[in-house]
């Protein structure tokens, strides 16, 4: 072999600057990532989106919520107003859901009771996830005796009825939104709490909460900043669920004629007028109770198909 024909190279020559820009791109490209990430509250989205059942309860809350801001507004009548001549008038163009026996156009003061109703579901069941999770997550992270005690109190608030606290705080305080609130906001949070204490116990014991502890931050900041914070997918679901329970108490009590009383007017205090008229005008109690069923009904929806979503062995 003629070695003036061999081309010879040597680990000093150098190699084309073209040569080196392709191998550039070529390793680049084989880094690439070929699905782009995306943020947790999109995917949560996206398979929220997938539940039918989910966006039906959607839809229904907001035009619900809709409803009850804008259609008093807009009204000729008042839920307050009176007209003696046209009382107990079955649903009819002017009134679209009747009339009560005084004459109250009931489309409105169902829509005036949806505010009530949703304001008191959604306050207490923030109110209730402020203290349940802030209480929980004490008692899982710090543990011993202040775990302890705190579920010790945990124990005996669970053991005396949530009735008896509402009757004796509005006995005191009156039947009012406030009154009935305070009465939730005493009770409401226990469930919250043992599930967030469930959710503490495990976390704290995972790499990356150690690993927060080895970097030295503090039991608050690693409470505050990363246990709490991971947990937040099942404190949504189960305030979610809260809503409901906060919205069929307060029409309970107002069925009963301890909650809020007239000329408000709560889908509790509709059902309750609507007695004396059942058999002869059924339409009175129809539409209060649909109105709370459909709407507990669509916030049921929701809390499944929060369940679902933001369950991570359902991540794709």
């Amino acid at each position: 072999m003629n070695e003036k024909n061999t081309p010879a190279f040597s680990m000093t020559d150098e190699i084309p600057e073209e040569l080196l820009a392709l191998l550039d791109e070529r390793e680049k490209e084989s880094d690439l990532i070929q699905r782009k990430s995306r943020p947790y509250h999109q995917m949560v989205w996206e398979r929220l989106k997938k539940d039918k059942l989910a966006m039906f309860g959607i839809v229904v809350l907001a035009l619900m919520t809709a409803f009850a801001v804008f259609a008093p507004m807009f009204s000729q009548y008042s839920y307050e107003s009176t007209d003696f001549a046209h009382m107990l008038e079955w649903p009819s163009r002017e009134h679209w859901f009747g009339t009560d026996k005084m004459g109250r156009d009931i489309f409105i003061r169902t829509m005036y009771g949806a505010r009530i109703s949703l304001t008191i579901g959604f306050t207490a069941a923030f109110v209730n996830m402020i203290i349940g999770v802030l209480y929980g997550g004490i008692a899982g992270y710090f543990g011993g005796m202040a775990d302890l005690i705190m579920m010790r109190i945990v124990d005996i608030l669970s053991g005396i009825p949530s009735l008896i606290y509402l009757i004796l705080i509005m006995m005191f305080l009156g039947n009012t939104m406030g009154s009935i609130l305070l009465a939730m906001c005493l009770t409401f949070w226990i469930t919250t709490a043992r599930m967030v204490r469930g959710q503490i116990l495990t976390l704290r014991e995972q790499d990356f909460a150690l690993a927060a502890k080895v970097c030295g931050l503090n039991k608050w900041q690693i409470l505050l900043h990363h246990l709490i914070p991971n947990s937040i997918g099942t404190i949504i679901v189960t305030v979610t669920f809260l809503i409901p329970s906060a919205i069929f108490q307060e029409a309970f009590l107002s069925f009963l004629g301890i909650g809020i009383q007239v000329p408000q007017a709560s889908w509790g205090t509709l059902a309750n007028d609507a007695i004396e008229y059942l058999f002869t005008c059924p339409y009175q109690m129809f539409f209060p109770a649909a109105a709370i069923s459909l709407t507990i009904f669509a916030l049921n929806f929701i809390g499944d198909g929060l369940r679902d979503a933001l369950d991570p062995r359902l991540k794709k």
